[in-house]
Order: structure tokens, then C-alpha cells, then sequence
């Protein structure tokens, strides 16, 4: 029995997957000037879709919404009932029906039309009834559905929300959103603050940030690191510059070397060429470079002049949620 499910969800994967794949293909000129619609919507972009669709577009509408196009979700059936009031001229209608043919739609076609609002039509069929009075139709047609009986829209909706995707991708290329606008939509989620909380608000600065001479003794190396507590100090030249860091583990190298060590100056044993990141970027872009660079737990933050404005602990990012 086991083996069997497996084989069978296994099925169902392997068709959507398929399904997904044999959109790209298709992507022509259409897809371009639906693109191009969308973009110079002045109003908002309504998504509407009936039964398994309209599921599908609230979340194409979701994601319009979250990455900086104005969208939100109209339910035909409603729609036909007084909610059509909620366009208005400069408006695009983004709709979605399998079938091409859908009563709900249809019915509210007449009245989307007087307004002159285009509507970009997402469908298995285009050469429908809904797609002959569309401004622009992308075809999402699947060989088959993922039901064992083709009949329940499985491949068909898992086509459209891929699509709805690449649309929502498309307009915030060409949006230029960044990634604190993304944060400014998204306050109080885990993704917005990872693209909204940057270095300099976590970084360690002033009377904190353990700094020695690249002429200073190993004692004062080692008062400086013990009097910070940050398990390394950087090392700078006479200009103030950075020239290295002297880490914990740096300390415990020089050790076991067995040398003399009363005349080691900072400059003689520090790490040479840091890793370091500026001010201004983001706390996350700092995580990922000491994941990416080895067993390293701070970062140097330097200003234009090269010279050491504060230092990073990873622990800082951690506690910060910057996960």
C-alpha cells in the first residue's frame, strides 16, 4: 500500500512538474504585452476567477500586492451582485478560468467593457468565449490533470499559479523594488526584517570596538581582546587604516609555535586581509559572508577611507532573528 501512494504522488509531482515546464515554450509577445499592461495600470489590478481558479488568483493578488503592484481579489459571483462597483476606469482585470468559458465571468464581461478596463485573460482554452473579448490571452493549457481521473484541476491551476508568478516577477523587475521597499510591505514579517535591519544598526562602535596599533606589544593585544570581549581586535597603521584582526584562535596559534614572543609587535601575527562589509548593508548579506567564508564569527565594518567603524558579531545578527 505504501509503495503504491508513493507511486502515485510521485505521478502527481512528475505531471506538474511537466505542466509547469511545458509553459515556457509559450512565452511570447503575448506574455510581453501582458506584462506591459499590468505595468502601466494607473489604478489597481483586480484577479478574479471562479471555484479552484479563484483560489488560485487570490494568491496571484496576494503576491501582486506584496511585491508592489496594487491588486486585490474580486469574486465574479459577487461581482454580478453590486462588488463590480469596485472598478473603476484604469483598472486592469487579470482573470482566470480553464475553460474559457466560465457563466460567472462572462456575465460580468459587459460591464468590465463599458469601462474600458483590458483584461489579461490566464487559460487552458484561447479560443474561448472569454478569451475573444480579451486584451490579451496566455495560454496555460496542460496535457492532463494530476487526478488519476483527469478530472480534478490539479496540473491546470498548478499552471496558472506558475504563471501568475512570473507575471508578479516580471512587474517587480521592472518596479525596481528593492529590498527595503519589500521590508516597508512587509513590517512586522520575518522576511521584511531580514531585508530591513542592516549593519550599522547591530554593529559594536565608539569606546566597544577593540582597536590596537600594528606596532602595539603582544601584552597590549592581549588587554585590549580581555578588556572588549569580543574574542578579537582589529589592527590598524599610523593612518588608522586596517591592516589585519587578531582573533582568539590567532592567539592560541602563535602559542603552540613554540617562538619567542616579547618582541611579536600586532603586525607580526595578525590575519592579513579581513573579511569586512560596510555600513550600510544589509545584516543578512553580512550572515551569509561569514557562512561562506569558514569558521569566522565577526566582521570588520570599515568606512571609505578603509579605516575600522565598528565590528559585527555574528551572535549580534542571531539575536536579531537575521536567520
Amino acid at each position: 500500500m505504501s509503495e503504491r501512494l508513493q507511486e502515485l504522488a510521485r505521478r502527481v509531482l512528475e505531471i506538474e512538474a511537466q505542466a509547469i515546464l511545458a509553459l515556457v515554450p509559450k512565452l511570447d509577445e503575448r506574455f510581453a504585452t501582458a506584462v506591459d499592461c499590468l505595468h502601466r495600470c494607473k489604478g489597481r489590478v483586480i484577479v478574479t476567477g471562479m471555484g479552484k481558479s479563484g483560489l488560485i488568483g487570490r494568491k496571484i493578488a496576494a503576491t501582486f500586492a506584496s511585491t508592489g503592484t496594487p491588486a486585490y481579489f474580486l469574486h465574479p459571483a459577487e461581482g454580478v451582485h453590486g462588488d463590480l462597483g469596485m472598478l473603476a476606469r484604469g483598472d486592469v482585470l487579470l482573470a482566470l478560468s480553464n475553460s474559457g468559458e466560465t457563466d460567472e465571468l462572462l456575465a460580468i464581461v459587459g460591464a468590465i467593457k463599458r469601462l474600458d478596463v483590458p483584461i489579461v485573460l490566464l487559460t487552458g482554452r484561447p479560443d474561448s468565449p472569454l478569451a475573444r473579448v480579451s486584451h490579451v490571452v496566455i495560454d496555460v493549457a496542460v496535457p492532463q490533470e494530476a487526478c488519476p481521473m483527469n478530472l480534478a484541476p490539479t496540473s491546470s491551476t498548478t499552471a496558472a499559479l506558475a504563471m501568475g508568478d512570473a507575471l508578479a516577477m516580471a512587474l517587480l523587475e521592472l518596479r525596481g523594488l528593492r529590498p527595503e521597499d519589500y521590508a516597508e510591505l512587509h513590517p512586522s514579517g520575518a522576511l521584511g526584517w531580514r531585508s530591513l535591519v542592516r549593519v550599522a544598526d547591530l554593529m559594536i562602535t565608539g569606546e566597544a570596538l577593540p582597536v590596537v596599533a600594528d606596532d602595539a606589544p603582544l601584552k597590549d593585544v592581549v588587554e585590549e581582546m580581555t578588556r572588549k570581549l569580543k574574542g578579537m581586535t582589529t589592527v590598524v597603521d599610523q593612518r588608522g587604516r586596517l591592516v589585519g584582526v587578531i582573533t582568539d584562535g590567532d592567539l592560541r596559534r602563535l602559542m603552540l609555535r613554540g617562538e619567542a614572543v616579547d618582541t611579536l609587535r600586532a603586525a607580526d601575527f595578525a590575519s592579513r586581509s579581513p573579511k569586512t562589509i560596510a555600513a550600510d548593508a544589509l545584516a543578512a548579506q553580512a550572515l551569509e559572508i561569514m557562512e561562506q567564508s569558514g569558521p569566522i564569527t565577526s566582521l570588520v565594518v570599515v568606512d571609505e577611507a578603509g579605516r575600522p567603524a565598528g565590528v559585527l558579531h555574528m551572535h549580534d545578527i542571531l539575536r536579531a532573528k537575521i536567520l
